[in-house]
């Protein structure tokens, strides 16, 4: 690494808090978005992290962020999109404000990012920048119970194939497909056995093996236009 900045959205809890951490905790200048506070954010905060409040739903709130970023970063290492949003739709009825919420979070942020900030990362020192979509595994397979959220994840993959296309050589453009990375507090036990069933490997891939796959797509110079799979093989269930 370089001190080009690395920005990653979603950075108050679970894999967005992880990946800011370890990218501070090694010396790496970060650049995080979160939509409210919360007190894991003071720990960023303290290792030098530079944080702002972005509702991804509101076109003013990441204008202001974009205004915001060039003002006192001249160069990015990486982006790495992982704000999400997770909603479900009832059994019986579509409802079109979540579809436009998921595509918000999704799609449409990352579309504006990417745009905006690719002079930055075409500014990298090492002369090779990432932009890293976090996507789902359900983004292929679709899902029952997250229509609006699984085709949001779908149309994101799609923007990486687009973006690789049109940023390369100077930039790289990954998704990573996780399901099962770890789970929330309040899962109920028998949640927990019954979504470890769906894998082979039996148990889930923790926050370490997810920044495993952000380090592996950081450090290569070739790969790009493609989506990592994390999934313990569930693909195979």
């Amino acid at each position: 690494m370089t001190n080009d900045a690395v920005l990653v959205s979603g950075v108050g809890r679970r894999l967005g808090h992880h990946v800011a951490t370890q990218l501070l905790e090694r010396g790496v200048e970060v650049v995080g978005t979160f939509r409210q506070e919360r007190e894991s954010l003071d720990a960023l905060r303290v290792l030098g992290g530079t944080l702002y409040q972005v509702d991804f739903c509101d076109d003013g709130s990441i204008g202001v962020f974009l205004d915001a970023v060039p003002k006192h970063h001249q160069s990015l290492r990486a982006i790495i999109h992982n704000a999400s949003d997770w909603g479900m739709e009832s059994p019986s009825q579509g409802d079109t404000a979540l579809l436009r919420q998921m595509m918000d979070v999704h799609v449409s942020a990352p579309y504006r990012i990417n745009f905006a900030l690719r002079p930055l990362l075409e500014a990298c020192g090492e002369g090779i920048a990432d932009i890293i979509h976090v996507g789902d595994f359900v983004s292929s397979r679709g899902s029952a119970k997250h229509v609006a959220y699984a085709a949001s994840k779908a149309a994101q993959d799609n923007l990486t194939l687009s973006f690789a296309a049109m940023f390369a050589p100077k930039v790289k453009v990954n998704s990573i497909a996780p399901a099962l990375i770890s789970f929330r507090p309040d899962d109920s036990l028998n949640y927990r056995q019954a979504a470890v069933q769906k894998n082979l490997m039996g148990h889930e891939g923790g926050h370490e093996e997810f920044m495993n796959a952000i380090d592996y797509l950081l450090a290569s110079r070739y790969i790009t236009g493609r989506t990592l799979p994390l999934d313990g093989g569930r693909h195979l269930r």
